[in-house]
């Protein structure tokens, strides 16, 4: 076990170096993954094989154009809303009144200023234009995960012959894998449902309430709502300081409401249930995944994080029998250990036993 733990450690340590790399590829492979069942009705009916990986690969890619266009949507409509921000007036005077207000809570100067460098002007100006930088990182990264999707999906119609091939020497690693790939598309068919619902019900509420670019902050929504248990943090920071500056206390508490509601219900609350459910994966670990895999990856861990936890422990631990309680403690179920067997019956000598039938008599 220590040997594994070792080549573990490795292993995490090249892929750290490799990261902008390996990224891309994990994120093709997920999207395979996911879009591999539609060619099984093709295959019932007879289609040749090449119908199915182009069915594959024209879905996949329907998905990076629907993530390309949510990105370019919400990236125009808050480079726009930076631009009407920085020409109003009225954000350096509330930069001012937050500066004040924390002085009068006790905070020094420094420390003031430094929580109110959030609205200055020039800052939201360098993350305006830091926002053409990582578009265009994210262009290049996509350009990538569309050539290994060609790549990957050829490889799965060949792969599909494994079972028939190997399964008689090897059913129980292929098992593994089949259960991998269902958990990873259980995990993200829930999150884009829950998504959807929080994006449409958040978007419509900022809306209502008069926050600027409420389809940027639902896009947001439904983005993080990828990222296990503290996502629905990250998507609330940013349209809450934008409502405390276009409307104050009352109109930033009421987002928070709103949020809280909404999000923690569905969010918090009912969502860890069906992932749970989905990929055997206990609350603790989801969260440190999320945290681990941002390390290790950087941000695009965050939304692979259950996947790459998934393949983590079924390389590790699935393997090796003597780690069903490791399986057990990160939540998988089916990790249930088999019940002692039944002692088996002393037996008695002969001759105590015509003894004892003797003191019967």
């Amino acid at each position: 076990m220590l040997l594994v733990l070792a080549a573990t450690v490795v292993a995490l340590a090249g892929v750290f170096f490799i990261r902008d790399v390996f990224g891309p590829v994990a994120l093709a492979i997920v999207i395979v993954i996911i879009c591999e069942p539609f060619r099984r009705p093709l295959d019932r009916r007879g289609w040749p094989a090449w119908a199915g990986t182009t069915a594959v690969i024209v879905l996949a890619y329907l998905i990076l154009l629907a993530m390309a266009a949510l990105l370019w949507l919400a990236g125009t409509q808050f480079a726009r809303l930076i631009g009407d921000l920085v020409s109003d007036e009225g954000l350096a005077g509330t930069a001012d009144d937050v500066v004040s207000w924390l002085q009068t809570l006790g905070l020094d100067e420094e420390a003031s200023a430094a929580a109110a460098s959030v609205l200055d002007p020039d800052t939201l100006i360098g993350i305006a234009q830091s926002l053409g930088s990582t578009v265009l990182s994210v262009a290049t990264a996509l350009f990538f995960v569309c050539a290994y999707i060609i790549f990957l999906a050829v490889d799965a119609s060949r792969y599909r012959q494994a079972p028939a091939l190997f399964g008689a020497t090897k059913g129980e690693v292929l098992e593994r894998i089949a259960r991998l790939n269902t958990g990873i598309r259980r995990y993200y068919v829930v999150n884009a449902a829950f998504g959807a619902v929080v994006a449409i019900i958040d978007g419509l509420a900022l809306w209502w309430m008069g926050v600027p670019a409420p389809v940027v902050w639902a896009i947001l929504a439904f983005v993080t709502n990828f990222i296990p248990n503290i996502g629905f943090v990250l998507g609330l920071i940013p349209p809450a300081i934008l409502a405390f500056v276009v409307g104050g206390w009352p109109l930033l508490l009421g987002v928070i409401a709103v949020y809280c509601v909404v999000n923690v219900v569905l969010q918090v609350l009912v969502q860890p249930k069906f992932v749970s459910d989905a990929v055997d994966l206990s609350l603790t670990l989801s969260f440190l995944s999320v945290i681990f895999w941002t390390f290790i990856i950087g941000p695009l861990g965050a939304i692979l994080s259950i996947p790459l936890t998934l393949l983590a422990r079924a390389l590790v631990l699935e393997g090796d029998p003597g780690s069903v309680w490791l399986r057990w403690l990160s939540g998988d179920r089916t990790a249930v250990p088999a019940p002692p067997a039944p002692a088996a019956p002393v037996a008695v000598p002969a001759r105590r036993r015509k003894r004892r039938l003797g003191r019967r008599a």
